[in-house]
């Protein structure tokens, strides 16, 4: 066995979990791609948490980064058709402006602020989600 056989065979399976994860999300319910949103979002906000507690700017900031990115795609997906839409328009600005701040000014309290926000919101999610017939939990983030 070569050198480069354990490094191709390590490709071989990154390449199938890609293909896995992009089936999971093209065969997902509106409600559950919602749920997959929220759990990435609290994954990203205490990846970031725990890096910046490490000083590990860089890891932080990419997280944070990917957390905004998710926070104006939830933000993307409202419709004013639903008449809680307003209030959860400013939740996302201001989930927005502190994930920004977070990471411009390294504040991990902030970042603490954003996983406290994020939490029950995740978990509401989930809740509508089982009722409208979809089992969606949440997945308990590892770092």
């Amino acid at each position: 066995m070569t050198a480069s056989a354990p490094a191709a065979r390590l490709a071989q399976l990154r390449a199938a979990q890609q293909r896995y994860q992009r089936d999971a999300i093209l065969s997902a319910t509106p409600e559950r791609l919602v749920t997959m949103l929220y759990d990435r979002l609290m994954l990203d906000v205490e990846r970031a948490e725990t890096a910046q507690a490490a000083s590990a700017w860089a890891e932080a900031s990419t997280h944070l980064l990917h957390a905004q990115a998710i926070v104006a795609e939830l933000h993307a997906s409202l419709t004013d058709a639903w008449d809680g839409s307003a209030d959860l328009r400013a939740l996302y600005a201001h989930l927005t402006d502190t994930l920004i701040a977070a990471n411009i000014e390294r504040d991990a309290e902030r970042t603490r602020q954003c996983r406290e926000l994020i939490a029950p919101l995740r978990d509401a999610w989930h809740e509508a989600a089982r009722l409208v017939g979809g089992a969606a939990q949440p997945v308990q983030a590892s770092a």
